[in-house]
């Protein structure tokens, strides 16, 4: 047995609720600060907006124990008649990133941008595990990010964010990426992992689904 797995054994579980911890973390993921939702939100990509996405992130990061950081979804928004869009690129912090095994895939927000290391094998959730990609039953590489290559968000008079991730009919798209980098074509386009195409059927879970999605999306640590 490791020593933070022995010194960990040692503390009683009185004291760890005392504490506000409700097991003993594994210390890899303790570091983890990137991953893709295991779960979505059920409801497409009704996400409950900007914050409730947010949130998701923050609820399955402290589920492993990394819940120690402010996480924030790689989401951009659109415009509104109030409101400017906000740009994904410019939600998360710098980098580095690392996933639940600890492997760093991307140094920075310009490596994350350009030469990543993000792949089926480094994408991984916050339990540490493979998302179904091109291939697999069911398919779940479509990740939500309403955004473009760049990380910015569209321009003004251009929803792909299906209403700012509040809609879940038939009306609306939202732009998605490729988890595994692959997809029906070899280009650049089907390789992208935040910005490949748009649902197609609306936003519904059923329309998600239809296309190789199941409403995932990335988590960042952004500090």
């Amino acid at each position: 047995m490791s020593k933070a797995k022995t010194g960990c054994a040692l503390i009683s579980l009185a004291v760890l609720a005392a504490m506000g911890i409700s097991g003993c973390a594994d210390p890899q993921q303790n570091r983890m600060t990137f991953f893709v939702t295991s779960v979505g939100s059920g409801k497409g990509a009704d996400l409950g907006g900007l914050a409730g996405a947010d949130q998701h992130c923050q609820s399955l990061a402290q589920a492993v124990g990394a819940g120690n950081r402010t996480w924030r979804a790689y989401l951009s928004t659109a415009s509104t008649a109030t409101t400017p869009g906000i740009n994904a690129i410019d939600r998360i912090g710098r980098g580095p990133w690392q996933n639940a095994k600890g492997v760093v895939v991307a140094t920075d927000i310009e490596n994350l941008h350009g030469a990543n290391n993000l792949t089926k094998q480094t994408i991984l959730t916050e339990k540490g595990a493979v998302v179904n990609g091109r291939g697999d039953t069911p398919n779940t590489h479509d990740m939500l990010t309403g955004s473009q290559r760049n990380g910015l968000a569209y321009p003004a008079g251009t929803d792909l964010t299906c209403g700012n991730y509040t809609m879940s009919g038939a009306d609306g798209a939202v732009q998605m990426g490729h988890s595994d980098r692959q997809g029906l074509t070899d280009d650049d386009v089907a390789r992208s992992w935040n910005s490949s195409h748009a649902s197609r059927g609306g936003c519904s879970q059923p329309a998600l689904v239809s296309t190789g999605g199941a409403g995932l999306f990335y988590c960042f640590a952004a500090n």
